[in-house]
């Protein structure tokens, strides 16, 4: 049962996200733009992160940028059209995630500020977790999710109140199954502590740092939708996942349902797009081909016949007919020639040219 002000929007809070990182794991995708505004189900990733802050009640949000920042303001200008009072600011150089937090200190103005990792999809309750929060009185509250397979990351264990009672590095055998989800409420004096002028890591300095000085640490898991969207393989199911409703966004430019086909696309009547799949402007999907749960940037072109399924295919890259695509990455320009087969988490890179059969994957060609 909700209490009188459990849908109030919160006050005293403001966010930052943290967008600086080079987005490797993405790669070749990422040589072009910056991992938080890769086309996401039809919009940059991050308007999805944004719309949520948005719908949370909290209107001031600070971008902490790095690697091409300037395509950050260039897109989202003032936050005025998403409802946000939106400022991006440049870190001189690398300063890891407390260093990247630390670097906007002087801009904050709230009691308790929200810190995002910029390229994790998440459902968690914001207003619930803020309350949680300020109940505990916590110098830090962090959003703590379970996993299957905790091996993965590093754990964080809660006594029964919820306070963090540690910090552990990866490990076959681990004794928790919650980790880390990268969502967090700091109060504002603890971000002013952190060391100025270097790079901090909070996972490895901040966090224990302040375990070890008594400081409240709390704990908030819950089973909400969360996806570490860093990879090829989870960046399509995200954007699927985004586009079938499964995961929460404000921002869908279009309905939910199996597929998300944006003005400008063309896709041919014989043509199957299903699985969450997301057709960009001008993009075109040819006859009797297949797009099952993959993406297709703007001006994509997938011809006749052609396989295509948990995929990405960049701007203006073109698929030829009878290419089979399978957990496959096209970046812009390049170029996919007819009869080829590309699998297994193949990755090509800008402007490349692959001529008619010129990669296989088997022999029945």
């Amino acid at each position: 049962m909700t209490g009188p002000d459990e849908h109030v929007p919160p006050r005293g809070a403001e966010a930052v996200v943290l967008v600086g990182g080079r987005g490797t794991r993405l790669r070749p995708l990422t040589l072009s733009a910056p991992k938080p505004m890769l086309p996401t189900a039809g919009v940059p990733f991050l308007t999805h992160l944004l719309s949520r802050i948005r719908a949370a009640g909290i209107r001031r949000v600070l971008l902490s940028t790095s690697y091409q920042a300037e395509t950050f303001a260039e897109y989202f200008g003032d936050g005025s059209r998403l409802g946000l009072e939106l400022e991006c600011v440049v870190e001189p150089e690398p300063l890891d995630t407390a260093g990247a937090i630390r670097n906007v200190a002087d801009r904050l103005r709230e009691p308790d500020v929200f810190v995002f990792n910029g390229d994790i999809l998440s459902g968690v309750d914001l207003p619930g977790m803020l309350r949680a929060h300020r109940r505990h009185a916590a110098e830090v509250t962090l959003h703590l999710v379970r996993v299957s397979d905790p091996s993965r990351f590093g754990c964080v264990p809660t006594d029964e109140g919820g306070a963090v009672t540690a910090f552990l590095e990866k490990t076959a055998d681990p004794p928790v199954d919650q980790v880390n989800a990268g969502c967090y409420v700091f109060r504002r004096e603890v971000v002013e502590d952190i060391p100025a002028g270097r790079p901090v890591s909070v996972e490895r300095e901040t966090f224990p740092g302040l375990l070890e000085s008594g400081a409240r640490l709390h704990g908030y898991v819950d089973s909400a939708y969360w996806l570490d969207v860093g990879t090829p393989e989870a960046f399509t199911r995200g954007s699927a996942d985004l586009v079938r409703g499964r995961a929460p966004s404000g921002a869908l430019p279009g309905p939910v349902g199996e597929s998300l086909v944006l003005d400008g696309a063309v896709v041919e009547p014989t043509a199957v797009v299903r699985g969450g799949s997301t057709v960009g402007s001008g993009a075109v999907v040819g006859a009797h081909s297949s797009v099952e749960a993959s993406v297709l940037f703007d001006d994509a072109r997938v011809g006749s016949g052609a396989v295509v399924s948990d995929s990405v295919v960049g701007a203006g890259a073109v698929v030829a007919d009878d290419v089979v695509l399978d957990r496959a990455v096209v970046a812009d320009g390049a170029v996919v020639g007819a009869g080829c087969e590309l699998r297994h988490g193949v990755r090509i890179w800008p402007g490349v040219e692959l001529p008619p059969g010129g990669l296989r994957f088997s022999h029945d060609c």
